[in-house]
């Protein structure tokens, strides 16, 4: 499974520099830069030591919706306190999600929002799962690099894990079920209960494979009773 690593909009070199060598030293090699050039300043190189060829290699995005085109599923870090009714995945519930969802799905990415005021909620409704590192509260944050080390670290595991032949992709599934599910909330007039749909949404991002085909089945029979 390719798994890119992508920073929206870094402003400080040397967190670039930091992100691109946590990710050398854990395994992962593609990074893409959205709406940056820090990866090109000379600060960048120099904290990367050793890891200067996934700056070279870097592509650079103008939108985190171009970043994510052709990947099939993205999480995105955030803090708690910067969204209201979000489910937040830990770094190892991730790992377990993305174990199972490698077995069908040919890309998934992680995002990283801006050093000082993170992703907006415009860009959090473009991925599937949303992130975040427990940490005590009275020193509620860390900067980019030191971020992108403890997601490479617990991620690492997925390099060693082999894809099963047995599942065949279908990545569009989650994405139909998204829509299936919001037009379902929109029948039954609860559309406006922005807690539920945004629960609901995020959860989604959670389901394994068969999960994901039996909710469709299941959204399949209501939408028939209520036409009945």
């Amino acid at each position: 499974m390719r798994f890119p690593l992508i920073l929206v909009s870094p402003a400080r070199a040397e967190n670039v520099g930091a992100a691109a060598r946590a990710m050398k030293t854990m395994g992962f090699s593609e990074l893409r830069i959205v709406s940056s050039e820090a990866h090109l300043d000379a600060a960048a190189r120099r904290v990367a030591h050793g890891a200067t060829d996934i700056l070279d290699n870097a592509s650079c995005w103008e939108t985190l919706s171009a970043a994510l085109a052709d990947i099939d599923f993205s999480i995105a870090t955030t803090a708690r306190s910067r969204a209201k009714f979000r489910y937040y995945a830990t770094p190892q519930q991730v790992q377990t999600v993305l174990e199972e969802k490698q077995m069908w799905t040919g890309s998934a990415a992680l995002v990283f929002g801006r050093e000082d005021s993170g992703l907006t909620n415009e860009e959090l409704e473009q991925v599937d799962l949303l992130t975040g590192i427990p940490m005590a509260g009275d020193y509620p944050s860390l900067n980019l690099g030191q971020a992108v080390m403890v997601y490479c670290y617990q991620l690492s595991a997925l390099r060693r894990v082999s894809a099963s032949v047995e599942a065949a992709a279908n990545a569009p599934q989650l994405a139909a079920l998204r829509q299936r599910a919001q037009s379902l909330l929109q029948r039954l007039e609860v559309a406006g209960d922005v807690k539920l749909a945004d629960w609901l949404q995020q959860r989604l991002g959670l389901l394994e494979q068969r999960d994901t085909a039996m909710l469709h089945r299941l959204l399949h029979d209501v939408e028939k009773k209520l036409i009945d």
